[in-house]
């Protein structure tokens, strides 16, 4: 077991020796470029994050306009049901009114036969 042990302990340490060493061949390699490289990537990082809040901000903006827009459309869409309703049960009256009734209208006519032979 404590030879488990020690050979974890210098594979992490083999690791970070490497690790130790990529980083002392990429500043060798690539210098002060790297730090410049390091910091144009900061601020795209935080330029598009910035973007993003903005855009999250504007279809927020534009799903409540859309929400509104929508009941909006739908309180007119309900007016004019209901006035179409009440349109059309002011014609079904008036048409009602109109209309004779077949069974007074023949009664009536029945009555006017036997007047008329009389």
């Amino acid at each position: 077991m404590a030879k488990a042990n020690k050979t974890n302990e210098e594979s992490t340490q083999n690791t970070a020796e490497a690790a130790s060493k990529i980083d002392a061949i990429k500043q060798l390699i690539f210098g002060e470029n790297m730090q410049a490289y390091d910091s144009e990537f900061e601020t795209l990082k935080k330029d598009i994050l910035a973007k993003k809040q903005e855009l999250e901000a504007l279809v927020d903006e534009v799903k409540s306009e859309l929400l509104q827009n929508i009941d909006n459309l739908s309180t007119d869409i309900n007016i004019r049901i209901t006035e179409l309703e009440n349109t059309f049960e002011d014609k079904a009256e008036a048409l009602d009114n109109k209309k004779v009734d077949r069974k007074l209208l023949g009664d009536l006519l029945t009555k006017l036969g036997e007047k008329i032979s009389q």
